[in-house]
């Protein structure tokens, strides 16, 4: 009978390694995927309270709060945009599209967005969240 050559088993080991690093990538790549996830989570959950904590000090001021309501929109859109959930993706975007809803145009209206953006944000929070899970 005639020896192995040396090489077969190097040759195994390679392939066996390889093996075994590209399957380690893959759950890598899922970690990966899972971290951004949350980030993106936790981003668009303190997009919604600064958007809403800062409305609430701008109800005397209607340009400055229409301003805030569509800087927090235009996040929120971006953030939808670079998202790779597709759930959060489009929790994103409603609530986006429920910032942008609410029109300041005088004073009055100021106030009402203000009181309308506490009222609703607990439920924009919990939509982004549930999206998460």
């Amino acid at each position: 009978m005639r020896p192995l050559p040396r090489r077969i088993p190097a040759i195994a080991a390679s392939g066996l390694a390889a093996v075994l690093l590209l399957s380690g990538c893959a759950e890598i790549q899922q970690v990966s995927d899972g971290v951004d996830k949350a980030q993106q989570c936790v981003q668009a959950a303190g997009i919604v309270t600064d958007t809403v904590k800062k409305l609430a000090t701008l109800a005397d001021d209607p340009g400055a709060a229409e301003k805030a309501l569509n800087d927090g929109a235009a996040k929120l859109g971006e953030l939808a945009d670079k998202a790779s959930n597709t759930t959060l993706k489009q929790a994103a975007d409603d609530v986006s599209e429920s910032l942008k809803n609410l029109n300041v145009t005088d004073a009055q209206s100021a106030v009402d967005a203000v009181q309308k953006a506490g009222n609703d944000s607990v439920a924009w929070i919990r939509k982004l969240t549930e999206a998460c899970s």
